[in-house]
């Protein structure tokens, strides 16, 4: 039942989420709005924890508040998109997954809950490194494509300039009012002054 309950919230804030997404980015009043229906799902989901008791609840309530952490983030990277935004929301997600993970292991006890909590930070751990990679191959690639259209520049201008020389080239065969003509017609066809 508790996975079911925070599973519908998951799904509420999803499709929320997803319809706003077509859009890309949010007006001030749709964020408003969507911060707000997380807000509203949060409490009920937070309500239907009261249902259960010990350590069920305590798992309830990390799901509850993790569900609602990663759809705030998403939001804010949805109002306010950057590489940044989408890194956090990928770090909420992994801390959302480690806080259920743990209280998931308060079940155990000795060396079971040991090996658990160990393996909640390793997948802890994992999840923001690749979340740091992401974040960081989308800065490489940004940087990248920077770079590319520099050279794409140079390399049209470089082209210009050696198109530019052989019409000049051309122009040498002409004397006087010719010759003054082709260089003419050249350095405007080439954006030569």
């Amino acid at each position: 039942m508790n996975s079911l309950v925070i599973n519908a919230f998951a799904m509420a804030i999803g499709l929320g989420v997803s319809a706003g997404a077509l859009a890309q980015t949010l007006s001030k009043a749709e964020y408003k709005f969507a911060k707000d229906g997380i807000a509203a799902e949060y409490k009920s989901a937070e309500a239907a924890c009261d249902s259960f008791s010990g350590n069920a609840k305590d798992i309830c309530k990390a799901e509850a508040s993790g569900t609602q952490r990663v759809a705030k983030a998403d939001l804010d990277a949805r109002y306010k998109p950057s590489v940044n935004a989408s890194y956090k929301t990928q770090i909420a997600k992994a801390d959302a997954d480690y806080a259920v993970a743990k209280e998931r292991c308060d079940d155990q006890a000795g060396n079971p809950k040991d090996v658990c909590m160990k393996q909640a930070k390793a997948a802890a751990v994992a999840a923001q490194a690749d979340a740091k990679v992401r974040m960081k191959s989308a800065d490489a690639n940004a940087k990248a494509a920077d770079t590319s259209a520099d050279a794409r520049k140079d390399a049209a201008s470089d082209k210009r300039d050696a198109e530019y020389a052989v019409a000049k080239e051309r122009c040498d065969a002409f004397s006087g009012d010719a010759k003054s003509q082709c260089i003419s017609s050249a350095k405007v066809r080439f954006g030569k002054s």
